[in-house]
C-alpha cells in the first residue's frame, strides 16, 4: 500500500462542532480546503439569516454549494466556446495578415 492510498482520520471543525473524517493521505489538503469553504459558507448563512438551527444551516449551505457546482459545470462550455472562439478569431486574423504580407512580396516579383 502506497502512502497515497493510506487512510487517515482528521479532526475537523464546522460551525463550532467537531467531526472526525477519514480520507486518503493524498486527499488531506483538498479535504481541509473543502472544510474551510463549507465552514465559511455556513457562517455566512448563519450571519445573514434568521436561521439558527444547525441542521437548517447545513442544508442551506449544501443547496447553495450544489447550485454553484451545477452552474460551474454548465458555464465552462459556454465560457470555453467564447474564449476558444475569440482566440481562434485572433489567430485567423494573424494568419490573414501574414498571408497578405507574404503576397505583397510576391506581387513585386511579377
Amino acid at each position: 500500500m502506497s502512502a497515497a492510498d493510506r487512510s487517515v482520520t482528521l479532526d475537523v471543525h464546522l460551525l463550532g462542532r467537531d467531526y472526525k473524517v477519514a480520507c486518503r493521505d493524498d486527499e488531506r489538503a483538498d479535504l481541509l480546503e473543502a472544510v474551510a469553504y463549507l465552514d465559511r459558507r455556513m457562517r455566512e448563512i448563519r450571519g445573514s439569516s434568521k436561521t439558527a438551527g444547525a441542521d437548517r444551516i447545513i442544508v442551506m449551505a449544501a443547496l447553495n454549494i450544489a447550485n454553484e457546482l451545477l452552474r460551474e459545470r454548465k458555464a465552462p462550455r459556454a465560457a470555453d466556446a467564447g474564449v476558444v472562439g475569440a482566440g481562434l478569431q485572433r489567430r485567423v486574423q494573424s494568419m490573414q495578415a501574414a498571408i497578405e504580407q507574404a503576397l505583397e512580396g510576391q506581387e513585386k516579383l511579377f
